[in-house]
């Protein structure tokens, strides 16, 4: 990539993470009276989060070269895996996905140590259930 590929990504980042919190939003995010957290709190910070690296890409181009087709094909792979594992979730429920997700995805970036393996199947999928669930009081897919 050269400096104007980058500064061209960063800077639909920046507008695509300020859009994000000033107008999606507060438009499709509901306002709850009930909960520790408000709905918006992290959709919020991410879409922060996204704007300030975006600006960052802008200000301080890198000089990384473009990855090969391989790191295209792995990304293609991975999206379908993800929504392969959303229509599951639909169908069966997360609870049921969610470790079988983690699995496949953690043996698809290298790891193959049983410790970590076995955390991320069960330690991952049930602090996303606590939080979720318990803490925003949400209800995950299934």
């Amino acid at each position: 990539m050269n400096m104007t590929t980058d500064r061209l990504t960063g800077a639909f980042f920046l507008l695509f993470g300020l859009a994000m919190f000033f107008f999606v939003i507060p438009e499709y995010v509901e306002d709850v009276d009930r909960g520790n957290l408000s709905p918006k709190t992290m959709p919020n910070v991410t879409s922060w989060v996204i704007a300030v690296c975006g600006s960052l890409l802008v200000l301080r181009p890198t000089t990384h070269q473009a990855p090969d087709a391989r790191f295209f094909i792995q990304a293609t792979i991975y999206v379908a895996l993800l929504g392969v594992a959303i229509y599951a979730m639909t169908l069966v429920g997360f609870m049921y996905v969610a470790p079988v997700l983690a699995l496949i995805l953690m043996i698809m970036i290298g790891e193959r140590r049983p410790l970590w393996l076995a955390l991320g199947v069960v330690v991952i999928p049930a602090a996303i259930w606590v939080l979720v669930t318990q803490l925003l009081e949400r209800a995950l897919p299934g």
